[in-house]
């Protein structure tokens, strides 16, 4: 039985997302792809959509949303913080110091998250993923987009911020805060379900960028490097997600023990793609981009036993 658990887990939440991944790294060795127009795409067009649509069907009570979205801003911070700290120490600068913060602080709780927190906790877990990828993207795309910007060789925090405020994801977010205080958007409707489709094609299309990137790399150059950042991932990120569930009291126990098993995640895609777009290093020896892709390959693999055994402990003992 347990056996069997473990298998659905893997192939109907993990397999899938993995699977498209590899099919992009295997176009990504068939022919030179520059991804860097994808990402053009996504940011631009496909995620704005993405949050406009969650923002404004997403099904959550008031005293528990709170209590997450204070849970995922807090595990944010000192994500950061704390990878920011051991990036310095083990000699890292720029554009992949940024980069690197955002690829552990940021779980994947979309194309990874939802599924698997919707197979082990219900509704309230894809809730749960929803919010989170809500609270993700609207500090991705304005704190995340500025450190980028601002960071390595001529960096500039004026331009950095002037960028941010051009993103159409700040204006989707305020777009649907509009939407829910006026519902001029009608539920059901074919304009919120065209906009949904839209920004649904974001998710595979993240997936597909990163099988590219990854064509491109050499793991076994990156290895070294990315270490610390890896091992704050996947060894720091649940205590700290542990601690600060037990500090902000998630009323919901099904919730708080989905935030844990999300936040245990692999990096996610999102800052990736950020990084692509919004980072200069060429020249570099190794590209900020190829940093965090490496940081998100090996922590898809590595993050597989530790959110297995979460869900099998909370299933035991909790």
């Amino acid at each position: 039985m347990l056996e069997q658990e473990l298998l659905d887990v893997f192939t109907s939440a993990v397999a899938p997302p993995l699977a498209i991944a590899a099919a992009g790294y295997v176009l990504g060795r068939w022919r030179e792809i520059d991804v860097e127009p994808l990402s053009t795409v996504t940011v631009y067009l496909l995620m704005p959509a993405l949050v406009f649509h969650s923002l404004v069907t997403m099904p959550v009570g008031g005293d528990t949303a709170f209590a997450l979205v204070t849970a995922m801003v807090g595990f944010t911070a000192v994500m950061a913080v704390t990878t920011a700290a051991v990036g310095r120490l083990a000699g890292e600068t720029g554009s992949v110091l940024s980069g690197a913060t955002l690829a552990a602080a940021f779980p994947n709780v979309g194309n990874f998250g939802i599924p698997v927190a919707t197979f082990a906790f219900g509704d309230i877990g894809r809730t749960t993923a929803v919010v989170f990828v809500l609270v993700q993207n609207v500090l991705l795309y304005t704190v995340g987009v500025y450190l980028l910007s601002s960071s390595g060789a001529g960096g500039d925090r004026t331009a950095a911020v002037e960028r941010v405020l051009t993103l159409p994801v700040t204006y989707a977010v305020l777009a649907a805060g509009v939407a829910l205080a006026f519902d001029p958007v009608p539920a059901g409707g074919p304009s919120l379900e065209t906009i949904g489709m839209v920004g649904d094609a974001s998710i595979p299309l993240f997936l597909i960028i990163l099988g590219i990137q990854l064509a491109d790399m050499n793991p076994g150059r990156t290895i070294k490097r990315v270490v610390p950042t890896v091992g704050v991932k996947l060894l720091i990120a649940p205590i700290v997600a542990v601690v600060i569930a037990l500090l902000i009291g998630i009323g919901d126990l099904e919730a708080g023990r989905a935030f844990v098993v999300l936040a245990a995640g692999p990096a996610a895609v999102t800052p990736l793609v950020l990084t692509i777009e919004f980072t200069d290093d060429q020249g570099e020896e190794l590209s900020a981009a190829d940093y965090v892709g490496s940081v998100v390959l090996f922590t898809i693999f590595g993050c597989l036993p530790i959110v297995t055994g979460l869900i099998l402990t909370f299933d035991l003992f909790l």
